[in-house]
């Protein structure tokens, strides 16, 4: 069983930087997908950033040039730095993993993270 816990969210002020940490107990295939997804209140959630197993990366429009995904396999860790952040980057930042053969399809999600951009 795979569990997903989030961490790093917080308070910053326009312009500043955080980075979330997402760590996973339990195994993740290396066909997995992983990544970060945000939902603010009264919106859809939306895919922020996604890694694929060799690396490759993509963001939504929205925080390109802004946020960087990475992850550590020999920590199981997922990250997100997330630098200029505008308020309205301000939602709760959830981790995920999917296989990624079977997209969109959410496998696991963590408990979310809040981040608030003031």
């Amino acid at each position: 069983h795979v569990q997903l816990v989030e961490s790093g969210g917080g308070s910053v002020q326009a312009g500043g930087s955080l980075r979330l940490s997402c760590v996973a107990s339990g195994y993740i295939y290396s066909s997995y997908c992983m990544g970060w997804f945000r939902q603010a209140p009264g919106k859809e959630r939306e895919r922020v950033a996604r890694i694929v197993s060799d690396g490759r990366t993509s963001y939504a429009d929205s925080v390109k040039g802004r946020f960087t995904i990475s992850k550590d396999n020999a920590k199981n860790t997922l990250y997100l730095q997330m630098n200029n952040l505008k308020p309205e980057d301000t939602a709760m930042y959830y981790c995920a993993a999917w296989r990624c053969s079977n997209s969109p399809n959410i496998d696991y999600w963590g408990q979310g993270t809040q981040v608030t951009v003031s």
